[in-house]
């Protein structure tokens, strides 16, 4: 697990880099040693069995042969290493073996008989691009980092690659001669200007700079996420990545420049009316959440999200819920024929859907796969019955953003939002914390604690996500109004570090599926830039509707599914602790079972009769201020209605 901070190139440098360099181009110490490379005669080439498909069909999780070289040069200092470690490091999160070479490495293994006559460098180049070649000719993204400061060089390794048919993308990691010096880490352009290093690129050797690199990278005032990025993205293009390993939201929104436009062709367009419920599930596809769904899934996604928990089409995706559109019979028959119709809510157009796909709503198959039974008394399963007997899939383009007019749109970033606000407080980890329940001080030291883990482990400005669910709930929840304002109460209090949090609506729906929605509570939040996520006991659960009421869901089953769930592996999961009241500190602690006596577990529904009676909780038990949001809304009649 990566200990260091991440983002920042002047902290994560080569920091194997020897004093005798780390490839071909750069200078040694004076009394550094020349040999001879003997010729091989009489070898003959023989061709494999297993052919490059078939390779790929079986290494990684992401079928496809993506076998290719990605040949980084540049200054030494200029970040060649760093960006391929941590590309290395992205693609393996993803399930896309790949495996980084740099010159320190190399030169203490394969090529440690080698020295720094000119001809010792050029067979040093060489020998790298023929191990590159065999990598990718396995399936794997070979990641190269050399300074390889001649043409020559760098040519002949892309003519290796090209004889066999092999992609080759040479990345210039453009980093200027001043910039370099500045980082210095190991002090070897000081040496280099004093003449104790002889033969030092950008000092006393020329660096030729690429002619007609695939990628220029210029390091300076960015981060190395961008720079990974910059890189996958070309990859992607390329055909060697699929869409869904490409950190990129898709925001289905139609831009503010075209929207004129697009509302006066959905003005013309045959017209279906949707709920509110499928217009929260309208805004989570619009604002990229469910990236990378373009639309209401067809009948080919939604089979494969209830088989398989999962998105394959473009790679392996983690898509555990149907994100749906239910519609009529008598809709369907109307619409039969149309190219695209327009979704409308209240009357009023909110989405353009185009292409679409019928096929039949089997309500029973879809709730016992994602529910785990079929029973009118849970709220979600009931409104599900109660929906049209068809789904329509197909392209969506949402006619401007979602917004709900409640006093709370300020909460409501979208990802790419949050990504950059993430950026702007220089993150270098982010936790999410999904909750759909007051914030009670239990919580809030799962989340500190949580931080100090971070912290500990090198990150220097780990963000806290606190991220309530903003879509609908069922009606004995704490209604979003109360809990955001309880929310903000406890971070004016300092309870939660509002320096190093970021309070948001997430707009989904709950749909109370237990172990399956948690899957998606996560990924979900991934397309926020979040890196590490904060699982609670029996996330998503409820009781069950029937006698004699026990919880549906085994209460550690979320956490132990996140930690296997296929498509997560670049989201760590943090496991909930559980936290009780602690009578002797008065102050909520995690339990210890050797001193049970002293811990008092405080339940919801005694926190509610506490609250409806004027009463106060135990000391250090939630922020006095949030308490008494709660027991306001307690008191009134609204929580009466509610229940």
């Amino acid at each position: 697990m990566k200990t260091v901070r991440r983002g920042v190139f002047t902290s994560m440098l080569e920091e194997n880099m020897a004093v005798t360099q780390d490839d071909s181009g750069h200078g040694r110490q004076l009394g550094g040693q020349d040999s001879n490379v003997n010729k091989a005669t009489n070898v003959f080439a023989t061709e494999h069995k297993v052919s490059r498909s078939k390779r790929g069909e079986i290494i990684g999780s992401r079928g496809g042969f993506r076998g290719c070289t990605i040949w980084f040069t540049g200054l030494s200092g200029a970040g060649k290493t760093t960006i391929a470690f941590a590309l290395e490091e992205y693609l393996v999160a993803r399930g896309i073996p790949a495996y980084g070479l740099d010159g320190d490495n190399v030169r203490t293994g394969l090529n440690k008989n080698l020295g720094f006559a000119p001809e010792d460098r050029e067979e040093n180049i060489r020998r790298v691009a023929e191990v590159g070649k065999l990598f990718a000719d396995s399936g794997v993204v070979a990641l190269c980092s050399f300074v390889s400061p001649y043409n020559k060089d760098r040519e002949l390794a892309r003519q290796l690659h090209k004889s066999c048919g092999l992609p080759f993308f040479e990345i210039h990691v453009a980093t200027s001669l001043e910039e370099c010096e500045k980082r210095d880490v190991k002090g070897l352009y000081k040496k280099a200007r004093a003449g104790l290093i002889k033969g030092f690129t950008g000092i006393d050797q020329p660096y030729e700079s690429p002619e007609n690199p695939e990628v220029i990278i210029n390091t300076e005032s960015r981060t190395v996420e961008d720079c990974v990025q910059q890189i996958v993205e070309v990859l992607q293009k390329n055909d060697i990545l699929p869409q869904s390993v490409v950190e990129k939201v898709m925001d289905l929104t139609i831009p503010e420049e075209n929207l004129a436009e697009a509302l006066a062709e959905a003005e013309q367009l045959p017209s279906v009316e949707i709920t509110k419920l499928d217009l929260q599930w309208l805004q989570v596809l619009g604002e990229g959440w469910a990236t990378p769904l373009t639309g209401f899934m067809r009948e080919r996604e939604f089979l494969q999200c209830q088989h398989f928990n999962c998105l394959l089409d473009h790679g392996v995706t983690n898509q555990s819920v149907p994100v749906v559109l239910p519609v009529h019979t008598q809709d369907k028959e109307r619409l039969a024929g149309c190219k695209e119709f327009t979704l409308s809510y209240n009357g009023v157009a909110r989405a353009i859907i185009r292409d679409p796909e019928f096929y039949e709503h089997r309500k029973e198959e879809r709730c016992a796969r994602q529910f785990g039974m079929f029973n009118d008394g849970h709220p979600y399963i009931k409104m599900i019955s109660e929906s049209g007997d068809w789904l329509v899939g197909g392209e969506v383009e949402v006619l401007g953003r979602i917004k709900w007019n409640d006093g709370l749109d300020h909460y409501r970033f979208t990802p790419t939002e949050l990504r950059a606000k993430f950026k702007e407080m220089h993150a270098d980890a982010v936790f999410a914390f999904q909750l759909r329940n007051p914030v009670h001080n239990g919580h809030a030291l799962l989340m500190n604690d949580c931080k100090r883990q971070l912290v500990e482990r090198g990150y220097m400005k780990p963000v806290l996500l606190l991220h309530p669910l903003g879509g609908w709930t069922k009606d004995d929840d704490v209604p979003l109004s109360v809990r955001m304002e309880q929310h903000k109460a406890i971070m004016d209090e300092g309870v939660l570090d509002p320096e190093s949090t970021v309070l948001a609506i997430f707009p989904s729906p709950m749909m109370y599926a237990g172990p399956t929605e948690v899957q998606w509570h996560a990924k979900a939040r991934m397309s926020t830039g979040a890196n590490f996520y904060i699982v609670g006991r029996d996330p998503a659960g409820m009781p069950h509707p029937s006698p004699p009421k026990q919880d549906i869901y085994e209460a550690t089953h979320g956490g132990k599914v996140l930690e296997m769930a296929p498509g997560l592996t670049q989201l760590e999961i943090i496991p909930f602790k559980v936290a009780a009241y602690d009578k002797k500190a008065q102050a909520m602690a995690f339990f210890d079972p050797h001193r049970r006596e002293d811990f008092d577990f405080i339940s919801g529904t005694r926190m509610r009769s506490l609250a409806k009676a004027g009463e106060m909780p135990p000391t250090g038990f939630m922020a006095p201020s949030a308490w008494a949001v709660l027991a306001r809304y307690y008191q009134s009649g609204a929580a009466h209605t509610a229940q």
